[in-house]
């Protein structure tokens, strides 16, 4: 019974520990400038891993993206793509239908931002559910308030890694007080580093970053083990001080979120509250989601085998230590 529980727990580590390679959460980005009468400059910007990177093409009806880019490298986590389209007719981009093929089958979205020289400008996103939309300058609109904070809500709802992090955080706390200090202190450490990395005061590689958080993980899993094991240790004893050292990690984490959409500085202002206040209603949703499984499992009159209460920390270590090999590999197999 221990060792099918014990390889459950491995397998479902597995799993997320793939899942958080295979999914990019990232937003990616297309913009349109238009340039002259009849001419636009197109960036395409999808979020990459190393060499691996989702199967997101964009494509205009006008047939403007099928030709080949003018422009193509890598930078910062990002495969860029630009092109130097010249229509025939000015006002061409009216009326067309834009789309990225693949898109549907993932759980990324597109930040889209259009600017005709007039500037009736928009912004606009796509997602997997509606992966086109037709362009049309005369009734867009800006993109509202609920479209970030259900960014920042997506990003971590998606994101394995914090997701794990948070429950070995709560089954690491043993009383509520304590856990409303810790998750407390995981919010503003990640709202802080959140902050300084969207606007571009510290900047740490993905693939070092993804390693790191994939440590912190790892960190964290015995930790839950010897705290439901009635053991002790200087973190079960002050857990707050561990999230929030680990929370300025998954902070620069979050902002990948936004550093891939182009926005302005006072854009970007406005998109990081709206963006963390998402993050923090994720954060609650998924704790509170714990908290009634929790439940819910304590009221069933069953006897539930002592290694059975033991696979989730498992689970958790289990990730940790698949995703910080990968990380790890592809970090030194760049720097090398």
């Amino acid at each position: 019974m221990r060792r099918r529980i014990f390889a459950l727990a491995l397998f479902l580590a597995l799993g997320f520990a793939w899942a958080a390679s295979a999914h990019e959460v990232r937003p990616a980005y297309l913009e349109i400038d238009q340039t002259g009468p009849a001419a636009y400059r197109i960036t395409w910007k999808q979020p990459a891993t190393g060499e691996l990177a989702l199967h997101l093409v964009p494509h205009l009806s006008g047939g403007w993206l099928e030709q080949p880019p003018a422009d193509e490298y890598a930078a910062a986590g990002f495969v860029i793509r630009t092109w130097n389209v010249q229509a025939k007719t000015p006002g061409a981009l009216e009326g067309q239908t834009l789309s990225v093929e693949g898109l549907a089958n993932t759980i990324t979205d597109v930040f889209v931002r259009i600017r005709p020289s007039d500037g009736r400008g928009f912004d606009t996103m796509l997602r997997p559910e509606s992966p086109s939309l037709r362009v049309s300058l005369r009734s867009a609109a800006p993109v509202g308030v609920a479209a970030f904070v259900l960014l920042g809500i997506e990003h971590i709802l998606t994101g394995a890694d914090h997701l794990m992090f948070i429950l070995g955080l709560v089954l690491m706390v043993r009383d509520r007080w304590t856990l409303l200090k810790t998750v407390s202190a995981f919010t503003i450490a990640h709202s802080l580093t959140l902050a300084a990395a969207a606007l571009g005061r510290i900047a740490i590689p993905n693939e070092l970053l993804d390693a790191l958080i994939a440590l912190s993980i790892l960190f964290v899993a015995p930790e839950a083990l010897r705290a439901q094991r009635g053991e002790t240790s200087l973190a079960i004893r002050y857990p707050y001080v561990v999230a929030f050292a680990f929370g300025l990690l998954h902070g620069a984490g979050f902002a990948s979120g936004l550093t891939s959409l182009g926005l302005a500085r006072h854009d970007l202002l406005i998109a990081l509250v709206l963006f963390n206040i998402g993050v923090e209603i994720g954060q609650l949703m998924f704790i509170a989601s714990v908290f009634a499984v929790r439940r819910g499992l304590r009221l069933l009159v069953a006897s539930w085998p002592r290694p059975l209460a033991l696979a989730p920390a498992y689970a958790i270590g289990g990730f940790g230590a698949c995703w910080a090999i990968q990380c790890s590999v592809a970090f030194f197999g760049l720097a090398s």
